[in-house]
C-alpha cells in the first residue's frame, strides 16, 4: 500500500515537473509583463502610483534636472508599458530585453543614489519606497532568466527511468 502510494506520488511529481519544464519560463514572462503593464499604467495617472515621487526624484538626478517631473512620469509609464506588452505577447523580445535592462538600471539606481531615502526607518530599516525598490531585485532575477531563455538556454530534465524512480524510492525511505 505504502509503496504504491509512493509510486503514485513519484509519477505525479514527474508530471508536475514536466509541466514546469515546459511552461515555467512562459508563465514567468507573461506574469512579469502583466506587472510592468499594471505599474506602468498607474504612472499615467498623477497620484496613482506609490512610486511616483521616487521616479521623479531619480530621473531628476539621472538627467541633471533636464527632464521635468511630468515628462519623467510619462516616459517611465510608456517604457514600462512597452516592456510589459513585449513580454506579454512574446514578440520583439530582443528589443524588450534591451529596454528592460535600461529600465532595471533606472529602477535600481535609487539604491546607490538615494539610500538615505530608502533606508531611513528604525535601525536603517527600509521605508515603503525602499521595500518597493528591494522587491525589484526579483524583477532583475526574472529578467535574467527570460534573457537567457531568449538567447537559447533551455530547462531540461533527464528522461525518467526505472533507475531514477528506484533512487527516489531509496532516498524517500532514508528521510
Amino acid at each position: 500500500m505504502l509503496s504504491s502510494l509512493n509510486a503514485l506520488l513519484i509519477r505525479f511529481e514527474g508530471y508536475v515537473h514536466g509541466w514546469l519544464v515546459r511552461h515555467a519560463i512562459t508563465v514567468l514572462r507573461v506574469s512579469m509583463g502583466a506587472v510592468f503593464v499594471g505599474f506602468g499604467l498607474l504612472k499615467f495617472f498623477p497620484g496613482a502610483s506609490p512610486a511616483e515621487g521616487l521616479v521623479v526624484t531619480t530621473i531628476d538626478l539621472l538627467s541633471f534636472g533636464l527632464i521635468p517631473a511630468s515628462l519623467a512620469l510619462v516616459l517611465t509609464a510608456t517604457l514600462e508599458c512597452l516592456i510589459g506588452i513585449g513580454l506579454l505577447i512574446g514578440r520583439g523580445l530582443r528589443l524588450t530585453i534591451y529596454l528592460l535592462a535600461v529600465q532595471l538600471l533606472g529602477i535600481l539606481s535609487p539604491l546607490v543614489m538615494l539610500p538615505g531615502r530608502l533606508f531611513s526607518g528604525p535601525h536603517h530599516a527600509p521605508t515603503l519606497e525602499g521595500q518597493y525598490v528591494l522587491k525589484d531585485l526579483i524583477l532583475v532575477a526574472a529578467a535574467m532568466v527570460i534573457a537567457t531563455r531568449f538567447r537559447g538556454a533551455r530547462i531540461t530534465r533527464p528522461e525518467s527511468s526505472s533507475e531514477g524512480i528506484a533512487e527516489a524510492n531509496r532516498t524517500d525511505m532514508r528521510v
